[in-house]
């Protein structure tokens, strides 16, 4: 069985294991360079390291690309006022690729 390890970015928590390739919120960091994440959980077979809360930086990413992700519409509507707003968003995001869980 794989090394499978949780971690926490961006107020989410991800599974990965190695060579999985994940989109996070926006990181600040440049395209081509090695991250360290926060490690909650690490499984390896039988074995299962659980932090309290966290395990540190054990698990190493490399940044893909940095992007904006499909554009969503958002409509405002109220009946009998004669209001409607329409507004767009497009949540910027990073690929990152997982190369090893320590």
């Amino acid at each position: 069985m794989a090394k499978i390890a949780v971690i926490r970015t961006g107020g989410k928590q991800y599974k990965v294991a190695v060579g999985d390739t994940v989109k996070v919120e926006k990181l600040e960091a440049e395209n081509g360079t090695k991250v360290k994440l926060e490690t909650l959980l690490i499984a390896d077979g039988a074995n299962l390291e659980v932090g309290q809360p966290s395990l540190g930086e054990r698990v190493e990413a490399e940044v893909i690309e940095t992007a904006k992700g499909k554009k969503i519409t958002v409509v405002k509507y109220k009946s009998k006022t004669r209001y409607k707003k329409t507004v767009g968003h497009r949540q910027s995001f990073t690929t990152l690729k997982i190369v090893s869980i320590v």
